[in-house]
């Protein structure tokens, strides 16, 4: 029964992301930064499901993103795909694999010091902090001695990486703690798949 209801909300998890990233859902505009608001439920997923729970979510996110590219939704990395589509459809699917599994990882881990609430919230940031330093950095390794990269951020590529994560990570983040939290310690409580804490759940 439990294995069903985690099939359940991995399968609504999956289908919410297929829908946000081929719609306005998945993307918040704070002046020259995008946030990409599907970082919520690969974190959700990794949380409540499991670290594959979160790495099958994170699969689907990288296969629309690279699915966005190819119809023409992601101008800019569609210019990386003239370049190179094998190792574009790495950049789009592995880092955001691991961006659901690790999180996964790290709150099973966190889990041995009875409070789900503080795992939920620290797998939470971890969520788009993974996804972004792994993303860029695979970026760099696959593309960054590219004529584009280079022309697009210059010489100084570690200082293109440093603006690119100072932005987005704090901010991903910062929304990734308060909703992804929200719904994963809400699901975790209603449909809870441990025993309770001998001295008290938090």
């Amino acid at each position: 029964m439990k294995n069903t209801v985690k099939m359940v909300q991995l399968a609504v998890l999956v289908a919410i992301i297929a829908v946000m990233s081929f719609t306005p859902l998945g993307f918040l505009p704070i002046g020259p930064v995008t946030i990409t608001l599907m970082i919520v439920p690969v974190a959700v997923a990794a949380i409540v499901v499991g670290p594959a729970g979160g790495a099958i979510a994170g699969g689907v996110w990288g296969f629309c993103a690279f699915l966005r590219v190819i119809f023409g939704l992601s101008p800019f990395f569609a210019l990386f795909l003239n370049i190179n589509p094998v190792f574009l459809f790495i950049l789009m699917l592995i880092p955001r694999i691991l961006a659901g599994w690790i999180p996964g990882l790290v709150y099973r881990a966190l889990l041995r010091f009875k409070n789900k609430t503080v795992a939920a919230m620290v797998a939470s940031i971890a969520t788009p902090i993974c996804n972004t330093i792994l993303f860029v950095g695979t970026w760099i390794l696959l593309f960054g001695r590219t004529d584009l990269f280079v022309a697009t951020y210059g010489e100084a590529v570690w200082a293109a990486v440093i603006t690119i994560i100072g932005i987005n990570a704090p901010i991903e983040a910062g929304f990734g703690l308060l909703t992804g939290t929200a719904i994963s310690r809400s699901l975790v409580h209603f449909f809870p798949d441990r025993k309770p804490i001998a001295n008290g759940e938090q």
